[in-house]
């Protein structure tokens, strides 16, 4: 008998799904657990694998297009099996799993609100994200469809209003002539590289991110002499219980150490005050070549030894590289560390990961000239570090005694 191949759960409000590619086509064999196909949700590819062995007799799922949980993608039996319409559907319903998306009534005109509505119907739950969006947009979300399970509405329904209604309160800064991207026309010789869906994701955020809140730059050096000495006296130690230590743990536990004391630099910012969040969850922004980036996050970092920490950095930066990543991988960060300085650059103005406080960036490791504290000539191994801030949360001197204490951190390694 045919297996119907579900979208999974793949975390916690994670409600739908991309399909990025197929890796099998209609008529392949495949063997149970094999990857049949890659999805995207929240900037995370996953492959899934295949429930059961046999042959790829239909797939419904369209690469690019949007998947519910639940819905099915594909379909497996023995070859030759006929495939029915009720194979292909969830709950008696035809799956719409691949189909284009129905175009929708004009919705009437939004109205303006100080903060989002729960008022006449049900909205049921209403994620903090969805909530801040609506109120940044004055958008009523009574007047939102939500696509979501059970009608959720969720952040891409929202974004989906406000553009279709060019919603967006215009800010008194707003230039007379505003500058389209839609407008750009390639020239003979010009080269148009498709967005990819994590392209766009970071794109959006990044956006979204200069909008929220005033980014203000503080930028230190650090000797890291001792750590290197540290890192070359103990790589071999480490390496037996198989952890790489890289410089980028001792970055993170340095900023564990500059959060613990300084709290208030790990907290967001809402409207009722600044909320200091108890977890420490520090991401590390980790490369994805061409593919962009992607920002793993190590939960309850201020619980970890050096090794541990060493351990996690392994682990999240090789499961990101090879795609292995869940959802929940990426979610709940209170800071951002990103190490620009694997690439060799020396100085950066991050953006801020919304809707946190701060993001430390570190540059290349360069031995420099240094005048020591007995003023002596030496020649010590630098990196500057550049810490940008939310200065709705932190003014110059909190924020230069936090990153003071991450110099302190990292200068006086034991």
């Amino acid at each position: 008998m045919a297996t119907k191949v579900l979208v999974p759960l793949l975390g916690e409000g994670v409600e739908e799904v991309t399909i990025i590619k197929w890796l099998k086509k209609e008529g392949d064999s495949i063997n149970e657990l094999e990857p049949l196909l890659e999805v995207n949700t929240d900037k995370v590819d996953t492959e899934i694998p295949a429930p059961v062995t046999g042959t790829v007799l239909k797939i419904v799922a369209e690469e690019g297009i949007p998947a519910k949980v639940g819905a099915v993608l594909a379909v497996i039996g023995e070859p030759g099996e006929e495939v029915t319409n009720e194979q292909v559907s969830v709950g008696g319903k035809s799956s719409k799993t691949g189909s284009k998306v129905e175009s929708r009534k004009p919705e009437p005109p939004i109205d303006v609100v100080s903060e989002p509505l729960i008022g006449n119907r049900d909205l049921g739950f209403i994620s903090p994200v969805v909530a801040k969006i609506a109120a940044e947009q004055r958008v009523n979300l009574q007047q939102v469809q939500g696509t979501g399970l059970n009608g959720r509405i969720t952040k891409k329904d929202v974004l989906s209003y406000v553009e279709g209604q060019g919603s967006k309160v215009e800010s008194p800064l707003t230039q007379t002539e505003t500058f389209q991207p839609s407008n750009l026309k390639p020239i003979v010789g010009d080269q148009l590289i498709k967005h990819t869906n994590i392209r766009k994701q970071i794109a959006d955020h990044m956006v979204m991110s200069k909008r929220t809140s005033p980014h203000v730059l503080t930028v230190m050096e650090a000797d890291m002499s001792r750590v290197a000495k540290h890192r070359t006296a103990n790589k071999e130690i480490f390496a037996r219980d198989g952890v790489k230590l890289t410089f980028t743990a001792y970055f993170m536990a340095a900023i564990v150490a500059g959060l613990k004391a300084y709290p208030i630099v790990n907290s967001s910012w809402s409207d009722e005050g600044v909320l200091v969040h108890k977890v420490v969850n520090v991401g590390m922004a980790t490369s994805l070549g061409e593919d962009g980036l992607i920002v793993p996050v190590i939960k309850n970092a201020d619980d970890l030894s050096l090794l541990a920490m060493a351990r996690s950095v392994n682990d999240l930066a090789n499961r990101a590289r090879s795609k292995k990543l869940q959802p929940d991988d990426v979610k709940g960060g209170t800071f951002t560390l990103t190490n620009h300085g694997v690439s060799g650059s020396l100085f950066a103005f991050p953006v801020i990961n919304q809707p946190q406080c701060g993001i430390l960036g570190v540059g290349a490791m360069q031995k420099r000239v240094v005048v020591t504290e007995d003023d002596a000539i030496a020649v010590r191994p630098m990196i500057y570090m550049s810490f940008v801030f939310d200065h709705r949360i932190l003014d110059g001197a909190s924020a230069d005694w936090f990153l003071a204490k991450v110099k302190e951190t990292l200068e006086n390694w034991a």
